[in-house]
């Protein structure tokens, strides 16, 4: 796989379609090369890890997932959200080709700020996919309707000569012959999608197979700046695309590293 970096940029582990870089995602992104990809996945920080509860098997636990889920003390949440929000964004447009498109996944944490920073960035919001889950875990404070759904924008770059893929025969075989529509339902992550170990946040297999099937063709670059436990990287190898993926964590990128030779393995 050609390096799509104009400096160098140590590679945390390299096969045959995959890149994975450890390091902060907004430095790394600069120094790719302009118009380098063809689709990129985000499930950027929430920002919700503010020392509540929840539940999770059945337990009640913390919602804290780590100190890349949360901001600096004393600080405008708000503008500190935002300010983040656009310039990981704005590094994303500028690795984007022109054809290409970005699908970014949140709550109502930071999808509001991730809506108007795509458009303040350059973008065009082409759909808002909810993510129904068929399976949230209850809501332990009795005081707000349980938190059952995710977004996921979908946008293309803001430019009239931009012509984006969209495999919509495809979207439709997949849903029984009719038009897909933007509400998806289904389940959390399986069990048997964790072996290799956990992430707090982890997306199930079924919503990153569908987003690259709709949007991506055979042989393109898919880029995840928030790689977390490798999902979009799975399902990236298990329908010929190339993946490169960014984490700042190294445990999380140890386990995307044993999940994507699982898979290229066939196991």
């Amino acid at each position: 796989m050609e390096s799509l970096f104009i400096r160098k940029v140590p590679l945390y582990f390299e096969m045959d379609g995959v890149q994975l870089l450890l390091g902060d995602s907004i430095k790394i992104l600069s120094k790719m090369n302009l118009e380098s990809v063809d689709m990129i996945f985000a499930d950027p920080p929430y920002f919700l890890s503010n020392d509540g509860i929840t539940c999770q098997s059945g337990k009640m636990v913390t919602v804290n997932k780590g100190s890349w889920d949360k901001l600096s003390k004393g600080a405008n949440n708000v503008v500190e959200k935002h300010k983040f929000n656009r310039k990981w964004i704005k590094l994303c447009n500028r690795v984007l080709k022109p054809n290409g498109t970005i699908w970014i996944s949140g709550t109502l944490h930071n999808i509001y700020s991730v809506g108007m920073a795509l458009e303040q960035e350059g973008f065009k919001i082409i759909n808002n996919i909810t993510w129904q889950k068929t399976n949230p875990p209850p809501n332990l404070s009795c005081r707000c309707f349980t938190h059952s759904t995710e977004t996921i924008l979908w946008a293309k770059k803001n430019d009239k000569k931009s012509r984006h893929f969209f495999d919509y025969q495809k979207m439709k075989e997949m849903n029984g012959g009719k038009q897909m529509k933007d509400v998806w339902a289904g389940a959390l992550t399986k069990p048997s999608e964790k072996t290799e170990g956990k992430h707090p946040t982890q997306k199930p297999g079924y919503l990153l197979e569908r987003i690259i099937l709709a949007s991506t063709e055979l042989g393109q670059v898919i880029l995840d700046p928030f790689c977390g436990s490798g999902t979009t990287g799975v399902e990236a190898i298990q329908f010929g695309r190339k993946f490169i993926g960014i984490d700042v964590n190294e445990e999380y990128l140890e386990i995307t590293k044993r999940r994507l030779e699982k898979a290229s393995s066939g196991k």
